[in-house]
C-alpha cells in the first residue's frame, strides 16, 4: 500500500511540475523545407598540436608527493611523472608516444630516506551483549462444557 502512495505523490508531482501534457497532445506533418546549399563547416582543428604541461604536489602535512610533466609536439608526446608510495620509494615513469612506437613506458624505483607517513586504523572492540532469556511459564488450556 505504501509502494501505491509513493507511486502517486511521484505521478502528482511529475504533473504539477509540468512534465506531464495538461491536455491532449496532437502531432502534425512536418513542415517541408527547401535544401539549402551546404557551407563550408569551420571546425576548430589544430593539424599540429603543441603544448606543455606540468604540476607538482608537496603536502607536508599529509606525505603527499606527485608531479608530472609532459609537451607535445604534433603526434610525438614525451613525460614524466612520480609519485611517492606508501613503502617510502619514489616511483618514476618516463614515457613517449608515437605513431610509429606507440605508447612507451619506463619505470623506476629509487628508495627514499624517509618513511612516508602511514596512519594506524583504528580498531574498534564492541563488548558482547548479555543477556537472560526470561522464564515462560506455560498451562494448559481450559475446556468449559
Amino acid at each position: 500500500m505504501a509502494f501505491k502512495i509513493v507511486a502517486f505523490a511521484c505521478l502528482v508531482a511529475a504533473a504539477s511540475a509540468g512534465l506531464l501534457p495538461a491536455g491532449p497532445v496532437s502531432y502534425t506533418a512536418p513542415v517541408a523545407y527547401a535544401a539549402a546549399p551546404l557551407t563550408k563547416v569551420v571546425e576548430d582543428y589544430n593539424a599540429h598540436p603543441q603544448y606543455n604541461f606540468a604540476y607538482d604536489v608537496q603536502d607536508g602535512l599529509t606525505g603527499d608527493s606527485k608531479s608530472q610533466h609532459e609537451t607535445r609536439d604534433g603526434d610525438v608526446v614525451q613525460g614524466s611523472y612520480s609519485v611517492v608510495d606508501p613503502d617510502g620509494t619514489r616511483r618514476t615513469v618516463d614515457y613517449t608516444a608515437d605513431p610509429h612506437n606507440g605508447f612507451n613506458a619506463v619505470v623506476r624505483k629509487e628508495a627514499l630516506g624517509h618513511v612516508a607517513k602511514v596512519v594506524a586504523p583504528v580498531a574498534k572492540v564492541v563488548a558482547p551483549v548479555a543477556y537472560h532469556a526470561a522464564p515462560v511459564a506455560y498451562s494448559a488450556p481450559v475446556y468449559h462444557h
